[in-house]
């Protein structure tokens, strides 16, 4: 297993959180591609992308939305920008495609957008384009500490 997918598959474990990590064959780098190999809709795949400032923010949201800048910029008080490819790898510890909702590099601010509020439980990237795990949407709530909020266009 890629060095990514073993550290969020032992975050996980560490936590007592009963989820496999899925390594696949085919790519999951965009949520269409990961849910063509799942065999899911997309909006069952949860993305995590990277916003920075001075800081970093990841804004959890589902497949099929996309993230208000505005929003989010208004929710935290600052401007936000999205991250390149540099920042990302950087403020998470993972490549663009492979970025999973937790454990990140840094003390990043991880935000679960309402559009996950669907679904009982989604798919989210397990810390490689490759990796995957599903995880219910209450139970990424009770790790991060947060409630759902409005950041999709």
């Amino acid at each position: 297993m890629a060095r990514g997918a073993e550290r969020v598959r032992r975050f996980l474990e560490e936590r007592g959180i009963e989820a496999e990590v899925v390594v696949l064959d085919k790519s999951t780098r965009t949520s269409q591609m990961a849910a063509d190999a799942l065999g899911c809709s997309v909006a069952q795949i949860a993305k995590s992308i990277v916003f920075v400032n001075d800081a970093a923010a990841v804004v959890v949201i589902s497949g099929d939305k996309r993230v208000d800048v505005r929003k989010l910029s208004k929710l935290l008080g600052h401007k936000m920008s999205i991250a390149d490819a540099d920042a990302v790898r950087k403020h998470t510890g993972y490549a663009i495609g492979g970025v999973p909702p937790f454990p990140h590099n840094d003390d990043v601010q991880v935000l679960l957008d309402r559009s996950l509020g669907r679904f009982e439980d989604v798919w989210t990237a397990a810390g490689t384009p490759h990796s995957v795990f599903r995880i219910k949407v209450e139970t990424m709530k009770s790790i991060l500490g947060t409630d759902l909020v409005d950041v999709a266009k």
